[in-house]
Order: structure tokens, then C-alpha cells, then sequence
């Protein structure tokens, strides 16, 4: 039964984190949602949380939930703010989103010590730098 359930690829949604000025001008972390497809999604709901180990101690952060009505075509939403702290963390997103009346479901997940500039790429729409799951 489950072989006959068509689960819908997720294609053209990515998350990023930017280290960018923030409405103050101090540096700080951003996780943002970027829709690269030539329509919109819709009913947009983005559950994030950390969980691993630190010093032989299992941690795990509160989980977040965020929504958005629309994100347009070829745009992206700030989802939230990231601290450094979290980042020895593996961090979820896990999103869910229409595209007409088709639901689409993706978990993006930031290993522990993944978020660092030396994975830094371009973040398409946005000309800015940071790391970025497609």
C-alpha cells in the first residue's frame, strides 16, 4: 500500500543561513527560506529545532514553528534568527508547503559544524554569501 502513495518531489526550495546586519547593524545569523520556482508556494509552514550532543551531553533547543500565506516566485522570507551557539547542533528545518492543491513536505537539516564560513556559497536571488541546502 505505502509503494502506491506518490509523495511529491520538492524542487527549486532551498534554505540558507546569512551572517548579515540585522535592524540594529550588529552581525547576526539569518535562516531564510528561498523559493527559486516561477510560482508561488503557499500555506507555508517552516518547524525548526537543534538536537545533538555537546560535552557527551544530549542537548536539544525548543522547536519553532513558523508560517507564511505566500512566498512569491523567485523571492525568499526570513525565517528566523540563528545564534552561534546552536551551530555545534545539527539544525532542522522541516517544511511543508502547497503548489495548488499538491502538498510538499522537505526536512533540511544543517549537520553539526556545517554552518561556517568555509561552506560558504552564493545564495541565488539574494547576492549574498552564507550556506545554502537545496
Amino acid at each position: 500500500m505505502l509503494k502506491d502513495i506518490n509523495e511529491p518531489k520538492v524542487e527549486d526550495v532551498a534554505m540558507a543561513v546569512v551572517r548579515e546586519p540585522d535592524e540594529d547593524g550588529s552581525e547576526g545569523w539569518f535562516v531564510y527560506l528561498l523559493n527559486l520556482k516561477d510560482t508561488p508556494i503557499e500555506n507555508v509552514l517552516v518547524s525548526s529545532r537543534g538536537y545533538g550532543e555537546l560535552e557527551g551531553e544530549a542537548r536539544k533547543t525548543s522547536e519553532m514553528r513558523h508560517f507564511l500565506d505566500t512566498l512569491e516566485p523567485r523571492s525568499w522570507a526570513r525565517i528566523e534568527r540563528i545564534v552561534e551557539d546552536v551551530f555545534a547542533l545539527s539544525n532542522q528545518y522541516w517544511l511543508s508547503f502547497y503548489v495548488g492543491k499538491k502538498l510538499f513536505d522537505k526536512k533540511y537539516i544543517f549537520l553539526a559544524g556545517s554552518i561556517d564560513e568555509t561552506n560558504f556559497t552564493a545564495i541565488p536571488l539574494m547576492e549574498k554569501r552564507g550556506v545554502m541546502i537545496e
